[in-house]
């Protein structure tokens, strides 16, 4: 049977957004992330899934044990790549955040992930361009191949059908959007506040949409200017680099950041200063970048409020009362797919009793027609052996159709291992290990490989 996905990670339901920044990893870390998972011998593929909201392990196990045991190996060897990329002391120190799934509710949790059915703010569009980033980096990598990438297929067309089927996405809502719905209601329409986006990506293009032309002026502030002034341009904006961001605070109001550095950008310190120069002034940071770009203690200065991703979780369950309805719609469409995938992964273990009996009932054919050939029957021409041949293929397939399908009708039920296991038996098909002695892959179990799954 085929070997179950395992997933383990933290996220803005099992930890705070202090411990999800220590697991975090920008695209400069991933790739020696992912080169710490390809490492671990229990692993047979892995990715790496980072966010705001999350951070995930998804990986396969190993062939060569049973699920259970495998699993069990592929989890102890996941926390320990997490421990070390931490640099805890100890895996236990972990064990209160990680959350772990494995089987079918590892896979209908990836389905979920991908559809934002699992996300702080439901239905939010972003997070399915992430996952499918985070399985570019592994593909590029080489550490998902045939089995997990098939998986994050399926879990792409889980989403798609959300999206396309249901009004979970409907509307604006996103942590982005709902971060300026706080800032409206602090400060009114915005038409008298300089905003400043602190970050040129994703997350701030989502907001400078959501702030639209309401604000006074909105102003970009990035490491790359070129970046900067271009979504700067989009917007009407002006751009600025970000050795200029001292400069760029004491002039605004209301600041996003959403960048990937792994340090404060804004310290206690620089809006201490930052305040001297703006008199008094308000100022109101929104921090949706994590790890966190605006220092904690910053919120203790007079006149300076700053909101993280943790303290939008509120916001966000206000805004989400309409998406609720859809949930239901977009479950079903989850469990649709997920039979499907389970009754195509259950079915692998079956792929290669089929192969190998074929294989071994041509060879006996085929060995039997050659000496033949080379005796009693050595007179024929090429034309007649041709023929032989071709009957010989069309009986094989005659003779092994009914078993055939009947086997594979019977991979997903409880039947279908005790049918393989009598097929070994019976037909003396050794070749059906997992793995060889050398550790390669038998042929039996490569022609799983190019098994189609379902569209």
């Amino acid at each position: 049977m085929s070997l179950p996905v395992v997933v383990i990670g933290v996220s803005h339901k099992t930890a705070p957004v202090d411990v999800r920044e220590r697991f975090a990893a920008g695209s400069d870390l991933l790739p020696e992330v992912l080169a710490r998972l390809s490492q671990r011998p229990e692993l047979e593929e892995s990715m790496f899934l980072s966010t705001c909201n999350r951070v995930e392990v998804i990986a396969l196990p190993k062939p060569g044990r049973s699920n259970e045991e495998a699993a069990l190996v592929a989890s102890r060897a996941i926390r320990e790549a997490l421990r070390e990329h931490i640099n805890a002391s100890s895996i236990e120190e972990m064990s209160d955040w990680l959350y772990e799934r494995s089987g079918e509710d590892a896979v209908r949790h990836i389905f979920r992930v991908a559809a934002s059915l699992d996300s702080m703010v439901l239905g939010e569009p972003q997070i399915l361009g992430q996952v499918k980033d985070a399985y570019d980096a592994a593909v590029s990598a080489g550490t998902l191949r045939n089995h997990l990438s098939r998986c994050m297929g399926r879990a792409f067309t889980v989403a798609k059908r959300v999206r396309t089927e249901t009004h979970l996405g409907a509307g604006t809502v996103s942590i982005s959007s709902v971060a300026v719905d706080l800032a409206r209601r602090i400060f009114g329409d915005l038409r008298d506040c300089t905003v400043l986006l602190v970050g040129a990506g994703e997350m701030a293009e989502a907001a400078a949409k959501s702030l639209g032309k309401t604000a006074r002026s909105i102003r970009v502030c990035n490491r790359s200017f070129e970046r900067a002034a271009n979504l700067a341009a989009t917007f009407g904006g002006t751009a600025a680099p970000l050795d200029q961001l001292e400069a760029e605070l004491a002039i605004s109001d209301v600041v996003v950041t959403s960048t990937s550095s792994k340090s404060f950008l804004v310290t206690r310190d620089l809006v201490k200063r930052v305040m001297k120069q703006r008199k008094g002034r308000t100022l109101f940071f929104i921090d949706i970048a994590v790890p966190r770009n605006v220092e904690p203690d910053v919120h203790k200065l007079d006149n300076v409020y700053v909101f993280n991703v943790d303290d939008l979780e509120q916001e966000v369950a206000e805004n989400m009362k309409a998406r609720q309805q859809e949930v239901a719609a977009a479950e079903a469409i989850v469990d649709t797919e997920l039979r499907e995938w389970s009754s195509w992964a259950k079915g692998l273990h079956v792929q290669p009793a089929v192969v190998a009996l074929r294989a071994k009932t041509r060879a006996v054919l085929l060995a039997e027609l050659e000496r033949s050939l080379g005796s009693r029957l050595k007179h024929l021409g090429e034309t007649e052996r041709l023929a032989l041949h071709q009957m010989m293929e069309s009986a094989t397939n005659k003779l092994l159709h009914a078993p055939t399908t009947r086997l594979k009708a019977a991979a997903a039920s409880a039947d279908g291992s005790d049918l393989v296991d009598a097929l070994v038996h019976l037909f003396d098909l050794p070749e059906l290990n997992s793995t060889s002695e050398n550790g390669q892959k038998t042929a039996a179990e490569a022609a799983v490989v190019e098994e189609p799954l379902p569209h």
